[in-house]
């Protein structure tokens, strides 16, 4: 037995060295990584006034040059006016086929366009397209008009959009972007702005497209190019809004999906657009090299399940409006995560999407995230026909003896 042992502990002792000496490598190589990811980000956005790179489905910064700078961003201002034209579609009040007469004003807009005409009619959707591609400043304006009546009007919708997203360094004074005194935003606005508009799935559509046609049965048949080639030449690449004006520079805003992640790239105020477009390559290569997503719910599959007491349902499932996901290192090991949630108090009636609760994800005790849960349906308090309807169907069913 003694032998035994003895044997045993030598045996420790001779591993223990080993496991220290393994530990030690792992240590090592998570330092070298650290620094040379250090050294990779020293030498990113060198010609950007500022940037900015984000995770898409937790909203976390990789990546910040600058962030709270406010700056002109050009067309860039048009992912703002695309949130406004894409809510009014979801809600009815436009539709994509209705046709519209252009105004004088609209046609009379210069810089990027579609070459509008007074009179000329056009459909929702091509002028969308011509914002979403050619960044026209023709079509912006009037989609505007269409929605508020005056860009003036429609400006002031986007800056309502901009306090209700928590924007403290954004404020319009124009739809298109260009160049005037109070006009202006930033990298980390402008990235919130992006993850905003991405939630509008519609909008992906129309960004990576790299080449289309308007007026396609006409003798004006007008050829549309993306002004964004990373759509054509990056992988994943499916949007978003480039920007140019003489006091802006040149401005993108990015978003690239591989696997189970996107990745916004904002860079501000590039020399040219060639350097533009580089770095904000570089910064996309950046995250989808270091950093990974661990998808925990999808979105819109249920987090949580409640009963409705007096509902025209009995229960209702709770969920979210994007992928509940965690944003690792590439090198992490794995790690399990916790869910709780807290739901508020029930009103009446509920609509598809209204907040109930909230989603909290914890590393163990450490909550690391939190989310909205959201109505996944409409549900109405039952009135005296719901509820004799609702007992004669208990009855029928054998449910009530």
């Amino acid at each position: 037995m003694k032998r035994v042992v003895v044997f045993f502990l030598a045996g420790v002792l001779f591993l223990f060295p080993l496991m220290v000496f393994a530990e030690g490598v792992d240590n090592q190589k998570e330092e070298e990584l650290d620094k040379s990811e250090e050294k990779n980000e020293t030498q990113m956005l060198e010609g950007a006034v500022s940037g900015l790179l984000m995770e898409q489905s937790t909203g976390e910064i990789i990546f910040e040059k600058e962030k709270d700078k406010q700056v002109a961003v050009a067309s860039m201002t048009k992912m703002v006016a695309q949130i406004i034209i894409l809510e009014n579609i979801e809600k009815g009040n436009i539709k994509w086929s209705d046709k519209v007469k252009v105004s004088k004003t609209a046609a009379e807009m210069g810089g990027s366009q579609i070459f509008l005409e007074a009179g000329e009619v056009m459909s929702i959707k091509d002028l969308f397209k011509g914002v979403s591609m050619a960044s026209a400043n023709d079509a912006v304006v009037q989609l505007a008009e269409v929605i508020s009546g005056t860009e003036k009007q429609f400006v002031k919708l986007m800056n309502k959009k901009v306090e209700e997203l928590g924007l403290k360094n954004t404020h319009f004074t124009n739809a298109t972007g260009f160049d005037e005194e109070n006009n202006y935003s930033s990298a980390y606005d402008m990235a919130v702005i992006a993850r905003e508009l991405l939630k509008h799935e519609q909008i992906l559509e129309f960004s990576k497209v790299y080449e289309d046609y308007l007026r396609e049965d006409t003798e004006n048949k007008f050829w549309l190019v993306n002004t964004n080639k990373l759509v054509r030449f990056y992988k994943g690449a499916d949007g978003l809004k480039t920007g140019h004006t003489d006091n802006a520079k040149y401005c993108l805003a990015a978003t690239a999906k591989r696997d189970n992640m996107r990745l916004i790239a904002i860079v501000l105020g590039e020399e040219n657009g060639k350097t533009r477009n580089s770095e904000a390559m570089a910064l996309l290569d950046y995250g989808f090299n270091t950093k990974k997503v661990k998808i925990l719910k999808k979105k819109g599959s249920p987090i949580k399940t409640i009963n409705i007491a007096k509902g025209t349902k009995d229960q209702i499932d709770l969920v979210s409006d994007s992928d509940l996901g965690i944003l690792e290192n590439k090198t992490s090991s794995k790690k399990k995560y916790s869910l709780s949630t807290k739901v508020n108090k029930i009103k009446f009636p509920i609509k598809k999407g209204n907040v109930l609760g909230k989603v909290y994800v914890k590393d163990k005790d450490k909550i690391i995230l939190e989310k909205d849960l959201l109505a996944s349906t409409n549900v109405r308090k039952l009135n005296f026909i719901d509820v004799y309807m609702k007992s004669l169907k208990n009855v029928i069913l054998g449910k009530i003896n």
